[in-house]
């Protein structure tokens, strides 16, 4: 249950992130890119960026464990970036899904995508009783 959640709020915070045009990123729906299409498509590109950040993201985080030390974990914004750039990587090969048309705007969008994250994560933790 927690990752399907886990995939709505990466749903949402990737479609907050292609309403602000200035980050050029976006989501291309599969046809005939209706609403619903543009819903799926935001789900299924959220659900392979969940996947990518928890198998490669773990992997690389780890690699890069004295990094996060030496620059007091900046180089966290930059693999999440980098991430983010995968994911649009792999779903290129199709017709659709998500396209970042610029690295550094794709740190920026990866920011705003750990925000939400956060605020969602902040909001929807299990209460201790």
């Amino acid at each position: 249950m927690g990752f399907l959640i886990r995939i709505v709020v990466n749903a949402f915070a990737i479609w907050v992130v292609t309403l602000i045009p200035a980050l050029q990123v976006t989501v291309i729906p599969f046809p005939p890119g209706e609403t619903l299409q543009l819903v799926l498509t935001l789900l299924i590109v959220a659900a392979i960026f969940a996947l990518v950040n928890t198998i490669i993201g773990t992997v690389i985080k780890v690699l890069a464990f004295p990094l996060y030390i030496l620059t007091l974990g900046l180089i966290g914004l930059l693999i999440n970036a980098f991430l983010l750039w995968l994911t649009a990587w792999l779903t290129s090969w199709w017709s659709w899904g998500l396209r970042v048309e610029d690295f550094w705007w794709g740190v920026l969008a990866a920011i705003i995508i750990t925000l939400i994250n956060w605020v969602f994560g902040i909001i929807l933790r299990p209460r201790k009783d």
